[in-house]
């Protein structure tokens, strides 16, 4: 009897697992289908390529780290539902940031780091798993740690509503890649939205004790939120190019949605100044907070271990 023979008195219910052993689908988020089939992969015409694989590093560090926040609340979340929402929202910016990685890697190869002879990673795993802190562009709202549930979802709030008015406007980019990464992303962008919107305004009105919570949260992580508008001289090129946005455009549009939000909450954001920059740089220039090293010393452990291992 074969795995697929449905009349064997030992029929499995993993048969139809087991048959099939393309494991490519699982490389986009909680979505099977690949955002980039019958993209025109060419660098567009006149594009700098070094400014486009940075730009996509920024892009793809922020879905890459934040993937691994969220995945820390795995078996930890406050309910079995809140479990299972968290890991597949991680999915899905897990499944944004690897096209993203390997777009950085196939405009610009110099970038990805040299593994040993015979390493099987492709470069966007590369990418993510051999470079170190400094080489990494992401914002430092998420890197920040977890802390508890009403401050993940604060940040997850902030995080989303930027990044879906970054991905509405990238799904017009000149690079193909990017604007198809886009129209994939905005669809479940917008549910990591609505799904932090909604538990803000529950935790917001709910006992004594999240209110004192989420406003707790909404202190610590609102100083971050600067760095999210603030354009890094490659952003700005890429807007001049027809790339992508520019940062300060988004933050009309961010603070619109978010005075709903807390309008809905009776919430008001502190009055406390952004966090300060590092002789002017930040998380797009490779300057991070401390949580960044510890976030990568263990996401990146493994694959550093066994450079050679397959998987």
């Amino acid at each position: 009897m074969t795995p697929h023979d449905a009349t064997g008195d030992q029929e499995s219910v993993y048969a139809g697992l087991l048959g099939d052993t393309d494991a490519s689908h699982w490389a986009f988020g909680t979505g099977f289908d690949d955002p980039l089939a019958g993209v025109d992969t060419a660098v567009p015409e006149g594009v700098d390529r070094a400014d486009l694989a940075a730009y996509c590093l920024m892009l793809g560090d922020d879905a890459l780290v934040l993937a691994q926040r969220l995945a820390e609340w795995c078996s930890r979340a406050p309910e079995l539902e809140e479990d299972v929402a968290l890991a597949n929202i991680a999915l899905d910016l897990l499944g944004q940031a690897r096209p993203l990685l390997a777009r950085a890697a196939q405009a610009d190869p110099g970038a990805v780091p040299v593994l040993p002879p015979g390493s099987p990673a492709p470069p966007e795993d590369a990418l993510a798993f051999f470079r170190d802190e400094p080489g990494f562009r992401n914002v430092r709202l998420v890197e920040t740690a977890n802390g508890d549930f009403a401050r993940s979802t604060v940040r997850l709030l902030l995080f989303s509503v930027w990044r879906l008015a970054l991905l509405e406007r990238l799904r017009g980019s000149r690079d193909p890649v990017l604007a198809a990464v886009a129209a994939k992303g905005v669809k479940e962008v917008a549910y990591h939205r609505d799904h932090a919107a909604r538990w803000t305004v529950v935790l917001a009105q709910g006992t004594e004790e999240s209110r004192r919570r989420v406003g707790a949260a909404l202190e610590a992580v609102w100083p971050y939120r600067d760095e999210l508008f603030t354009a890094h001289p490659v952003e700005r090129r890429m807007a001049r190019a027809g790339i992508g946005p520019d940062p300060a455009d988004l933050r009309a549009p961010c603070a619109a949605v978010l005075e709903e939000v807390w309008a809905a909450a009776g919430l008001a954001p502190p009055e406390v100044p952004g966090l300060a920059r590092v002789g002017g740089r930040a998380g797009r220039d490779g300057v991070h907070t401390e949580e960044l090293g510890r976030l990568l010393a263990e996401m990146q452990s493994v694959a550093r271990a066994h450079p050679l291992g397959s998987w």
